[in-house]
């Protein structure tokens, strides 16, 4: 009996030390994979800034800072995206307070095409406004900062309405009431109550549409580069394939500038939420506060008019342009022609290896975001650890940068790893993969900890008493409880991997277009009647993409629910 115990307790030491070891080497494993592909691109981006003749210097610095262009450059970004915020807070406030406050019909139809222009790729928006602004009767210049930021705008302001319109709807209205009661206008009840309390999503909103708008190249690449106006993401993009002297330290130099702002902007959206008040504990509330009277129809027409001229009208405009064979004729039945389609889809091998390469890295992305992402989130949240948190922070930082930022790093970090080594990842699909997969690992980590979040810890303890194996865990209690947030944030990374256009714009390699990168193409080229063609099918796609994911998960779900009754 005495040995029998003694041979017990001698395995159950050695199933501990071998589990402490395990982790032990998990946790050096991830320390290592997450400083080689998260870390190593961004350090080898700045030490290339400072590089200068074989040494250290701030020449770069000092000659990108003395040019006359450089300024103009600044002038010109800090215009465009000033001005596409402040637009994009009008109409997303604008909006969310609608939607949240008043009586208004039908709002769960009009929020899906609020959403559009946000989910449709934002070169896909220019390309419809630019059709669309022909069609007018007055003359519309979008080749200009006015219209970029016009177009960044409108691409945007959904940004701040997803942020705002559920803060409204936590603030309580008895608080509301009370200064009603107490005589107060509607005025001072919406600065004194209103105001306030909904300044984190605002401010949340505000400063995520500030960071897209400096980060976007597909609206000013499109619409700047042929009307000779630079930006900062364009001129990172025009430094690269220009392949001047110095031309990687330069773009080097300009993406340290342009990080430098994410950055700052991202750290002043920090300090801003936590000086403003926060209700975490407050319920949505879904009944409307105030009653629109005889003004409601009115208001919705103004309101329908303006989300379908922002969301479908130019689409509308492109469709008719991708039915005509020449570029300028007139849609009319006699020139009515699906030559388009039918050269894009059985006459030009691209457009099929195109939808290809980007189906299937949006895939290989989704699969391994999934896995890492999901194992990240369920350490982050059930052992709340410094390190832990750390590797959140280190995780978030490639999505937090400019995606043209991160593309150079991707180049500098993996042309030649090692001096004199080239492993022969950069010109091949394998580094738009690592890109991907390092930009959109956040988007996945928060989705899984958000379902993670929902699943009580003591749901695991009550396996783990009752003799539950790990694996029978995961697989019977833990992951049809966490599969549809999972699959709600791997929808995010496979949309947002499929129609990638800015990382890689640098990146692409001949033979591994990807879709954006052959619709900027096709458009720089001057095909436009083959752009607004292609953009329609992979609106298509990405419409019947995304109806398959969400099928599943509503399945999921749906099996779910029955199980549990």
């Amino acid at each position: 009996m005495t040995d029998f115990t003694t041979q017990s307790n001698t395995k159950a030491t050695q199933k501990s030390s071998a589990l402490l070891l395990s982790k032990k080497g998990l946790i050096t494993l991830s320390s290592v994979l997450i400083f080689i592909f998260f870390i190593v691109p961004i350090l080898r981006l700045v030490w290339q800034s400072f590089q200068y003749d074989g040494a250290l210097s701030l020449e770069h610095y000092m000659t990108i800072l003395s040019e006359p262009f450089t300024w103009n450059m600044l002038k010109n970004t800090a215009f465009i995206v000033i001005v596409s915020t402040i637009l994009a807070l009008v109409l997303g406030v604008t909006f969310a307070w609608i939607m949240a406050y008043t009586n208004f019909r039908g709002k769960k139809w009009i929020q899906i095409f609020i959403m559009l222009p946000f989910i449709i790729p934002s070169y896909i928006v220019t390309i419809a406004w630019t059709q669309f602004v022909k069609d007018l009767p007055i003359t519309v210049n979008l080749y200009s900062l006015t219209g970029i930021a016009f177009l960044l705008g409108v691409s945007h302001f959904p940004l701040v309405y997803m942020f705002t319109v559920n803060v409204l709807k936590r603030i309580p209205k008895e608080l509301e009431w009370a200064i009603r009661t107490s005589g107060g206008s509607r005025i001072k009840t919406f600065l004194v109550v209103t105001l306030p309390l909904s300044l984190p999503g605002i401010i949340g909103g505000g400063m995520i549409a500030f960071l897209s708008n400096l980060d976007n190249f597909g609206i000013p690449a499109f619409l700047g580069i042929p009307a000779n106006i630079t930006v900062l993401s364009t001129a990172i993009f025009q430094e690269v394939i220009g392949y001047g002297n110095n031309a990687f330290a330069r773009a080097a130099t300009l993406s340290v500038l342009l990080a430098l702002i994410a950055l700052i902007v991202t750290g002043l959206q920090w300090l801003l939420l936590r000086r403003s008040k926060v209700m975490e504990t407050s319920y949505i509330d879904h009944t409307p506060r105030v009653d629109l009277g005889k003004w409601r129809s009115l208001v919705e027409i103004i309101v329908w008019a303006i989300v379908l001229l922002f969301s479908i009208v130019p689409l509308l405009s492109m469709l008719k342009t991708s039915f005509v064979k020449t570029y300028g004729m007139s849609l009319t039945l006699d020139t009515f022609t699906l030559y388009n389609y039918n050269f894009l889809l059985y006459d030009y091998n691209k457009v099929g290896d195109a939808l290809q390469t980007s189906t299937i890295l949006a895939i290989a992305t989704a699969v391994i975001c999934v896995v890492a992402g999901t194992i990240i989130a369920y350490m982050r949240i059930r052992k709340n650890s410094i390190f832990l948190k750390t590797l959140e922070l280190i995780v978030a930082i490639p999505y937090t940068l400019p995606g043209m930022v991160l593309a150079l790093a991707m180049i500098l970090a993996w042309m030649q790893p090692i001096p004199g080594w080239n492993p022969g990842i950069y010109g091949s699909i394998w580094i738009l993969l690592i890109a991907y997969v390092t930009r959109f690992m956040f988007l996945q980590v928060r989705g899984s900890s958000t379902a993670i979040m929902q699943v009580s810890a003591d749901l695991e303890e009550a396996a783990h008493i009752s003799g539950a194996s790990v694996w029978a865990k995961w697989k019977s209690i833990l992951l049809p409880l966490f599969l549809p947030g999972i699959i709600s944030g791997s929808v995010l990374v496979i949309l947002n991997t499929l129609t990638e256009l800015t990382v890689s714009s640098l990146l692409w390699s001949s033979g591994a277009e990807t879709i954006g990168v052959l619709i900027y193409n096709f458009e720089q080229a001057g095909y436009t009647t083959y752009s607004t063609a292609f953009s329609a099918i992979v609106l298509l796609y990405m419409s019947i993409f995304a109806g398959l994911l969400y099928g599943i998960s509503a399945l999921i779900r749906r099996k779910r629910v029955s199980h549990d009754h």
